[in-house]
């Protein structure tokens, strides 16, 4: 038999059979446990996945079962370490959670093979942690989001603990430096802890890391100033009869009991809590041969991906690895039928103790529906009919909201995260009924602020969204109110969470989560005083390009429709949802029961606003946004007033994808009713919140594209007033009246000369604006009906 190696001489029988499986499931697809030679048809044609990080998620997770075995924790873990899921799989597979969500995956040869066949294969496992795999929150494709979302998976869940593996390469990321100073916003009373262990192994794809270069101290310092009380455990060289790893979790643990006795028995420290962090020293792909061809190996960034990846196609290679494989001693590992030894499985929890099988895990589960309060006493009244009444739509909806954290309290599964905007966007009326969550002392002046609260603000759009996805994968609830234009920060984290859902949609015993709403508010149209680098409507586009199944678009044009789409996506699960309404003091047009039956067409006729007296119009105005809605009207009233036979029809719209055709997105409309609203030929001028291309994108498949004229933002800003930026972009209510009279049919000296004077009085108002830097009454103190 082939000597075990130095390097593992000290492992467990449990740390050798995983991090054996885990090379299994990167190289083999027959003969999983060498019970014959290994030929070159046992190897997978294509060799996907990264051994570099394996050995050390195994360590942890070994750790971790020492835990949830002795003192029967309550153990999550958020695996941020990139493709590492070889490893996840492997101690999924030993614990026999796998096997429990599919019998085929069973312990035992046949079902570790079966595993093999299907990891980085079609229709398979992906390299890296997906919603398929048993308690997993976070699937580590795109590095940067682990430790937030940990967080968020700890909050308000007293006796959780949520372990989070961060790469050393991870730690390099923007999100992950914001993220470290979570502890700041974790109260040790109402919520569980989060134990991070940096995972450094020194190494990247073909570098060395940033945090390969710090000693000892200067990591202690670093993360000392973070406030974290931080643990150093080098594996590097594992002596044997010794359990550092576990250990390390073990006092881990014990200070973080001690912490939170404390604060729950009363003692509350004068200071923010300590918590424990571990910084796990290790080799990059421990336990892989130190050299092969000629070139180091273990404890290299040559052992980040495949370390052998040509021994296939090389006999030398395919020794090396045989070699390497049988170094961990399978046999004594495994029975004759595959099934793990019991020294092996003696490391493995129980039950619901296992890590792959807590409910927060699939926290759809746990999820309880909010009890939503009833909107009528929080509702706008219109007392003589449309645009009778003004008001703040996000004045009006901080009140409701008020009301569901008052009603969400004694369960406490509802937030609200925030970059440091719930005033400057009108929200900050929720804090009457919680406090802003800070668990330290700010140091300097400051109100509503809480160890206990709910409302989460960090000028950190990434650690909101990572706090919030943890949170409603455990099953929760929760709302980002974020300034539109910044939103795009977190567009690559709306990327990979969409695809999360998606894919988890697709896995049958995946429980649906709450969804995940964006309230984008200090939208780019009155983003004119704090110049073009707030003006920017652009996230909707990239939500569009995400599978229909998940994702929704909703511009609710005042303050009642945004109270019944916030009701109805609080209550709704499994998507990702974009509110776009305005903090301005603006004219209110629909009652709450119009608002209603708006909200649930999608999109309707404004019959008070149109001219077509029932008759056929010959064109139609139409509108999505809270500006575009105002602007359209003042064109219809300017288009009333100056052509009163025109047969004008107003459309308004407030689910964007209620354009789309019924096949491309399920909130598309019926043909019947598309065609009642915009006709089948008729020309539509569109006035839309956002990118023209958006609307076009949403119609591709509809009949007769061509005939919508979308008007919107088409990047021409500057610091002016909000009518000039209306005008630049061509969607002032004059240019949408031109652009109506240009496609009025059979009166074109009639139009042309109406045209030729809205341009001339749009032009006069710009001029007089230059000189007056304001906005003239006409446009500030226009009232419906004009």
């Amino acid at each position: 038999m082939p000597p075990v190696q130095p390097r593992h001489a000290g492992s467990s029988a449990y740390r050798r059979a995983a991090d054996y499986a885990a090379a299994v499931l990167i190289y083999l697809r027959e003969n999983v446990l060498l019970h014959e030679p290994l030929r070159p048809e046992h190897l997978k044609p294509r060799l996907l996945g990264h051994w570099g990080s394996c050995p050390g998620i195994t360590m942890v997770y070994e750790a971790l079962n020492v835990l949830a075995t002795e003192r029967d924790a309550e153990v999550l873990l958020v695996t941020g370490t990139g493709h590492g899921a070889a490893a996840n799989h492997a101690n999924l597979w030993l614990e026999g959670t796998h096997e429990e969500y599919d019998p085929a995956l069973s312990r035992t040869e046949a079902g570790l093979t079966e595993l093999a066949r299907r990891f980085s294969a079609p229709d398979g496992f992906p390299s890296h942690l997906s919603p398929a795999l048993p308690g997993t929150l976070h699937e580590g494709g795109e590095l940067g989001y682990a430790l937030a979302t940990a967080f968020g998976a700890a909050l308000d869940a007293p006796g959780r603990l949520v372990a989070c593996i961060v790469g050393d390469g991870e730690a390099e990321t923007g999100p992950t430096a914001a993220a470290w100073h979570s502890p700041l916003f974790l109260d040790p009373v109402t919520c569980g802890a989060v134990l991070p262990v940096l995972h450094l192994n020194g190494h990247k794809i073909s570098s060395p890391t940033v945090f390969a270069a710090l000693t000892d101290e200067e990591l202690l310092a670093l993360f000392r100033g973070y406030g974290w009380d931080p643990r150093i455990v080098d594996v590097r060289d594992w002596r044997p009869g010794t359990d550092p790893v576990a250990d390390a979790v073990r006092a881990a643990h014990d200070t973080i009991r001690v912490l939170q006795d404390t604060a729950r028995r009363g003692g509350r420290p004068a200071e923010r809590p300590r918590w424990p962090m571990i910084v796990l020293r290790s080799l990059k792909g421990q336990g892989a041969p130190v050299r092969a061809g000629g070139r180091p190996l273990e404890g290299t960034f040559h052992a980040h991906q495949i370390p052998l990846e040509d021994a296939r196609d090389d006999p030398g290679r395919l020794a090396e690895l045989e070699e390497w494989l049988s170094s961990y001693r399978p046999w004594e590992l495994f029975g004759a039928d595959g099934r793990p030894s019991r020294e092996v499985l003696a490391r493995c929890p129980a039950g619901g103790r296992r890590l792959g099988a807590r409910p927060a895990g699939n926290g759809g589960l746990l999820r309880r529906p909010l009890d939503l309060p009833p909107l009528q006493p929080h509702a706008v009244r219109l007392p003589d009919g449309p645009g009778s009444a003004t008001a703040s739509p996000n004045e009006v909806l901080a009140g409701w909201l008020t009301e569901v954290l008052r009603r969400s309290e004694e369960r406490r599964d509802f937030r609200i995260v925030s970059p440091d905007e719930l005033a400057s966007n009108r929200l900050d009326g929720v804090l009457a009924a919680t406090g802003r969550a800070f668990t330290g002392t700010p140091g300097v002046y400051a109100e509503d602020v809480s160890r206990d609260g709910r409302v989460m603000e960090i000028l950190s759009e990434h650690t909101c969204q990572g706090w919030l996805q943890g949170y409603l994968l455990t099953g929760r609830h929760g709302l980002f109110p974020t300034y539109e234009a910044f939103a795009a920060i977190v567009d690559s984290m709306l990327n990979q969470y969409a695809k999360w859902l998606k894919m988890s949609r697709e896995v049958p015993w995946r429980a649906p989560v709450s969804s995940l709403t964006y309230l984008l508010t200090s939208e780019g149209w009155r983003q004119e005083h704090n110049g073009y680098s707030h003006q920017g409507p652009g996230f909707i586009d990239n939500l569009l390009t995400k599978n229909s199944a998940v994702t929704g678009v909703y511009l609710p044009p005042d303050a009642n429709t945004l109270l019944v789409v916030m009701e109805k996506l609080l209550a709704e699960t499994g998507r990702v949802n974009a509110v776009v309404a305005g903090k301005q003091t603006a004219a209110q047009w629909l009652d709450l029961a119009g608002a209603r039956r708006h909200c649930a067409a999608g999109a309707s006729v404004w019959e008070w606003a149109s001219t077509h007296g029932g008759r056929d119009p010959e064109l139609v105005l139409g509108c999505a946004g809270g500006i575009p809605t105002t602007e359209t009207l003042a064109a219809a009233g300017m288009l009333r007033r100056d052509l009163p036979d025109a047969r004008i029809r107003v459309v308004n719209i407030v689910d964007l994808c209620a354009l789309a055709p019924p096949g491309r997105h399920p909130h598309g409309m019926h043909e019947d009713d598309f065609a009642a609203l915009f006709g089948e030929d008729l020309p539509v001028v569109l006035d839309f919140h956002g990118y023209p291309a958006a609307v076009h994108q949403l119609l591709h498949g509809r009949p007769r594209p061509g005939r919508f004229h979308v008007h919107g933002y088409v990047e021409e800003g500057t610091t002016t007033t909000p009518f000039d930026l209306l005008i630049r972009n061509r969607t002032s209510r004059h240019d949408l009246a031109i652009s109506a009279l240009r496609r009025l049919r059979g009166r074109p000296a009639e139009t042309g000369d109406l045209a030729a004077h809205y341009a001339r009085r749009r032009d006069e108002i710009r001029a007089g604006l230059r000189r007056t830097g304001t906005d003239p009454p006409e446009i500030t103190d226009w009232t419906w009906p004009p």
